[in-house]
């Protein structure tokens, strides 16, 4: 399933940069407001240590990681919701993401500008999130317009149950507060869905710091700035220095973890960012494991295993028998697949069953 994550933030704060890192790919990171002008997408491996232990058990002939997509979207501006800086253009590209990853400054730089000519983390991050607001708000007025009339005169019960959503959405939006953090029933969620709401998606911040900041994120006053906007918000925020992923990214792994010990860092901020991004859309993995393949599957948290079956083949969903399963625990410790039956630790499920993250599977199928 083809997920991604919008990078978003102000000019300037690295997003490109940030970008660079993710593809390994150079997109212009010039030092000039809307240097990049059309959304660039990278796809890129979500880390994965289990595949890493299957591959040393099953020495598969290949193996494959799960994905994720990331989409460099060009800095917003104040006024982007009303056009400017290109900005209804931008958050069109925004709108085509399943979640935001919100870049904040948080170094100083004189050689780097600013376009509000100063370093705040929170009002940065404040300025991006209330030209989304802005926007979404056009969207529900323009929908209230629609449903209002015929939730009135027709006594339509579906459009009443509308209306009564959009009455609490737009004082909430006006208030400054995003649509994710509305408390809504799962008949609203329907509705809520079909906006298409920049505000209502997931948001990751990500903290851009220096080399000097990064070794010690908690003590920098420009991240704790940053992780209170964060908190009130009950949203993630990652640490990272930009311009150290990207000299990491054309490192080999060896060099890489070499490099990350000598700054003092326990691990790579792209790392956790791409996982972190991977599980706030509650997305979740199975692995098949054999002598031709090693491989991770992405799936939603909830699924079951006709639906898991599907994504392998859509044959694997239509002619679903059982799925022989285990866990990667299991064959961590066990070593083997033979070791596993013989501890009784092989399941075979059917139709009802509720797949498991790090769950290892085979599928019976016939059509």
């Amino acid at each position: 399933m083809p997920l991604t994550a919008g990078i978003v933030g102000l000019p300037n704060v690295g997003k490109s940069t940030l970008f660079n890192a993710i593809t390994n790919s150079q997109v212009e990171a010039a030092n000039y407001p809307f240097a990049t002008i059309q959304p660039n997408v990278g796809v890129v491996e979500v880390p994965d240590h289990r595949i890493d232990r299957l591959a040393e058990l099953f020495h598969p002939k290949r193996t494959i990681y799960t994905t994720f997509e990331f989409t460099d979207i060009a800095g917003l501006v104040k006024g982007a919701s009303q056009g400017e800086g290109l900005g209804n253009q931008f958050l069109s590209n925004i709108r085509l993401t399943d979640a935001i990853c919100h870049v904040v400054r948080c170094f100083e730089d004189k050689n780097i500008t600013h376009v509000e000519d100063s370093i705040d983390p929170a009002r940065d991050a404040e300025i991006i999130n209330l030209e989304l607001i802005m926007a979404d708000l056009q969207t529900i007025e323009n929908r209230i317009a629609k449903v209002e009339r015929k939730a009135k005169t027709t006594k339509d019960k579906e459009a009443r149950a509308e209306m009564d959503l959009l009455e609490r959405l737009k004082p909430h939006l006006e208030a400054g507060q995003p649509a994710r953090s509305l408390d809504i029933s799962e008949e609203e969620a329907v509705f809520l869905k079909s906006y298409n709401l920049l505000t209502a998606k997931p948001v990751i911040y990500v903290a851009n710091m220096d080399e000097v900041g990064i070794t010690d994120p908690e003590a920098d006053p420009y991240f704790q700035a940053l992780k209170q906007v964060a908190e009130k918000e009950h949203a993630e925020v990652v640490p990272l220095c930009a311009k150290i992923e990207e000299d990491l990214s054309g490192m080999s792994t060896e060099e890489k973890d070499l490099f990350l010990e000598d700054l003092g860092l326990p691990n790579s901020g792209l790392d956790t960012l791409i996982q972190k991004a991977y599980a706030v859309l509650d997305l979740c993995t199975f692995l098949t494991a054999g002598e031709d393949e090693c491989r991770a599957w992405t799936f939603r948290r909830g699924m079951k295993a006709p639906d898991c079956a599907g994504i392998i083949h859509t044959d694997f969903k239509k002619g679903f028998i059982r799925a022989e399963v285990y866990t990667f625990e299991d064959i961590d410790h066990y070593g083997s697949e033979q070791a596993i039956k013989e501890a009784g630790k092989l399941r075979l499920e059917g139709k009802d069953y509720v797949v498991q993250d790090g769950d290892i599977m085979h599928f019976r199928f016939n059509v």
